[in-house]
């Protein structure tokens, strides 16, 4: 897969206020769902509403009464929009959104769920009133059983529910990079789509003298061309595996196998024109899961984003195995189809329950989709299937930093990952972050210096663990000790000079002590490496299309722009 993949993220609303609550920015702006352009809006004859959609109702028991703090959760079919927002005294809630297709809500408490409805305006309309009511049911999360916000998930013997029509170029939602939680999206949909498989292994093979010597003595043998062939792809000695598989191919041009290694090779070899040609020519004899899974590789990185994403879902539907599955759901979540993305990897938990990285992809989707808590709760199963694999752990570590709240199952998971990895500096570090998670404004003094203890094993197992000094340097500047706070920010650049944030303390820290000069210059770093960070960020992002995507009984044409 392409290492390009980003992802867009997600803002998650404050309270009935209906504000947008951005991480750590310090400010807030009136909120309203982004949607892609869709020409097919103009078939569904959406209101005229200059001040936009407002939608409002009610949460209530099944038998009547009004329910505080049930979190409302308003998302979009098409795009990568989702917001949450919470019931107020009297069980009330409130939106407003500038577009009005594809919308959908549902709300839950408890563990309690409603149903998923549609937000359906008519055209003489710019609000809409709505009755949720939250029903008696075992808490999806708990029971691995999907979510009514998943109601309507795609079954494979059945034509899925969403197509992918098109690209579009990105539109900035996440501010040029300044936003903490889209950053963290984007960084794992880029590190979910590569996840190993678990227990994932090398072949046994005879040695490399033994396959040549079977070769030397049958030179026309399909099976001793291909077995050397695929020891030397196996090694990634793609050169000397293309000659090989390719006589094993003239041998028995009929050998799926073969003829994957041999489309392998090629992509190895860097000749992906040549590659995704002889991929073709095999699928139009014969077609296969894996062939098209290798198409679609080959078809993203050589830029046709819209081709793979097509390729992948062929595979899951003639193979719906665990990579299938995680292949095509992987596809739509770094092009920013995040709602079809959480649908895919839903699905492929299902049908693999014990797979660690289909479970930590799809707590990586509902991250995406501002589905904190469920998120949470996806790693934190992942992370129990195996507690040996570091991947959930690191995972989950990272949302919680990024999460506007404290997110409950993670930190006796990470107090686990300390426990059975006492030498990675990532889990000490990540443990104390998350202990000091919700402590921000007054934390405790135990707190802290259990927080300092873990994190000054971080830097001891490694050095180069910036992030630790950072923060170290944030506690001691806290309690007014600002020489010590200096020493650890110091530290923290030395181990990492693109660390922005230790830049612009460093420099508050000069300017507290009476060093201007030096406060000055830690300042003008600062917003150097913001703005290289920022025009980097953009680049990416313009560089990984956005899918477009339509819904059943829209004309699939209408979608492309």
């Amino acid at each position: 897969m392409s290492n390009s993949r980003a992802m867009i993220g997600r803002h998650t609303l404050a309270g009935p206020s209906a504000q947008v609550a951005w991480s750590r920015g310090g400010w807030a702006a009136a909120f309203v769902i982004v949607l892609m352009p869709f020409s097919a809006r103009a078939q569904q004859t959406p209101p005229t509403c200059p001040n936009g959609l407002t939608i409002t109702g009610s949460v209530h028991e099944a038998d009547g009464p009004a329910v505080k703090g049930a979190a409302v959760h308003l998302s979009s079919k098409m795009s990568a929009a989702g917001f949450e927002t919470n019931t107020d005294a009297e069980g009330r809630f409130r939106f407003s959104a500038t577009e009005s297709i594809g919308l959908r809500i549902y709300a839950e408490q408890a563990g309690r769920l409603s149903k998923v409805k549609d937000v359906v305006p008519t055209a003489e309309q710019c609000s809409v009133e709505l009755d949720l009511a939250l029903e008696e049911k075992e808490s999806p999360i708990a029971s691995g059983k999907p979510s009514a916000a998943s109601a309507q998930a795609m079954e494979f013997a059945d034509q899925p529910n969403f197509t992918i029509a098109g690209v579009t170029d990105w539109t900035a939602v996440g501010g040029h990079g300044s936003d903490a939680t889209l950053r963290t999206t984007e960084t794992l949909a880029q590190e979910t789509a590569s996840l190993k498989p678990q227990g994932e292994v090398g072949a046994a093979w005879k040695s490399e003298t033994e396959l040549r010597a079977a070769v030397a003595a049958t030179p026309d043998s399909f099976g001793a061309n291909h077995q050397l062939g695929d020891f030397y792809l196996s090694a990634g000695r793609y050169a000397e595996a293309v000659p090989l598989l390719e006589r094993a191919y003239q041998v028995a041009p009929a050998d799926q196998g073969n003829q994957y290694d041999l489309g392998r090779a090629y992509e190895g070899v860097g000749d992906m024109p040549r590659a995704r040609e002889r991929v073709r020519e095999f699928m139009a004899k014969q077609t296969s899961a894996d062939l098209c899974r290798l198409a679609a590789e080959l078809d993203e990185q050589m830029g046709d984003s819209l081709s793979a994403v097509r390729e992948y879902e062929t595979a899951a539907k003639l193979n719906p195995s665990e990579q299938n599955y995680f292949e095509w759901g992987s596809e739509l979540l770094v092009h920013r189809a995040v709602w079809q993305a959480e649908e895919v990897f839903r699905k492929g938990a299902e049908a693999y329950p014990r797979s660690v990285r289909m479970q930590t992809a799809w707590g990586t989707a509902l991250f995406a989709g501002a589905r904190y808590d469920q998120a949470a709760q996806r790693l934190c199963d992942a992370s129990d299937l195996n507690p040996a694999d570091p991947q959930p752990y690191l995972f989950m570590g990272r949302i919680q930093i990024a999460a506007p709240d404290r997110l409950p199952c993670i930190e006796p998971r990470l107090a686990r990952f300390v426990q059975l990895q006492p030498q990675s500096s990532a889990a000490h570090y990540l443990y104390a972050m998350s202990i000091l998670k919700g402590h921000e404004q007054r934390p405790e003094a135990m707190v802290v210096q259990q927080a300092k203890g873990l994190l000054l094993k971080a830097v001891s197992i490694d050095p180069l663990c910036g992030e630790a000094y950072l923060e170290l340097g944030i506690l001691a500047a806290a309690e007014r000790s600002l020489v010590p706070a200096i020493d650890f920010y110091k530290k923290a650049i030395a181990a990492d000079p693109r660390l922005a944030d230790a830049h612009y303390r460093l420099g508050v820290a000069y300017d507290q002590t009476a060093q201007p000069a030096k406060a000055k210059e830690e300042f003008a770093l600062h917003a150097q490496i913001k703005q290289q960070e920022a025009d980097a960020t953009e680049k990416q992002r313009r560089e990984v299309k956005q899918f477009l995507v339509v819904l059943p009984g829209t004309p699939e044409g209408n979608a492309v722009q």
